[in-house]
């Protein structure tokens, strides 16, 4: 571990450019090992935590911006597509808020979370408040427990960290499907209930 944080200390500029790459595209343990290197004084901690911001903030802000730019267009034509895209839109106006705030941390997840929230309604200044809060909380969480626990948090994530994840990710998944067939289903009873009013 101390031959990598030497290295950290020498190429430090490159460290965060890295990092930010890394945050712009996906989550992972990066951040956290880059928070126990800030603890150890191979890395400033205030520079740390605002290339994983940035990252996580910017990248999912251009995710946000092709959906919305290209993704109705890839519906024309494809019926089937069209309709698991509506029952998408109806699954994150009653639970968007939630699933910003969540997406993140399942493993997989992160690379194309907020491309379906590009589908839906929501407006772009509403989304880059709620994906600036919920970036900011992730990288708190991320870069504040590897400054703070550091070496049991290393150990953590050696041993642990892809179970976890995939943990998670069935959660996140488990969740998701619910909210699902709930949303389906009031979908489903709309056209009955319309029906009925009109026979009325």
């Amino acid at each position: 571990m101390e031959t990598i944080l030497t290295l950290l200390r020498e190429y430090g500029m490159a460290v965060y450019v890295l990092l930010f790459g890394y945050c712009a595209i996906k989550s992972g343990s990066l951040p956290l090992f880059a928070g126990y290197a800030a603890q150890a004084g191979a890395l400033d901690v205030s520079g740390v935590a605002a290339a994983s911001f940035a990252g996580g903030y910017l990248g999912d802000e251009a995710r946000f911006a092709l959906a919305r730019r290209y993704g109705e267009g890839l519906a024309q034509g494809r019926p089937r597509l069209a309709r698991f895209m509506e029952n998408g839109k109806r699954l994150l106006a009653h639970y968007g808020v939630a699933y910003l705030f969540l997406y993140r941390y399942p493993k997989g997840m992160r690379t194309i979370g907020a491309l379906p929230v590009g589908l839906t309604d929501m407006r772009w200044p509403v989304f880059s408040a709620l994906n600036g809060a919920s970036a900011a909380l992730w990288a708190g969480l991320l870069v504040g427990a590897g400054y703070v626990f550091g070496q049991q948090i290393e150990q953590a994530v050696a041993s642990n960290w892809a179970a976890g994840s995939i943990i998670l990710l069935a959660a996140f998944l488990g969740l998701t499907g619910l909210a699902w067939w709930r949303v389906s289903r009031l979908s489903a009873l709309e056209p009955a209930a319309t029906g009925s009013v009109a026979g009325q």
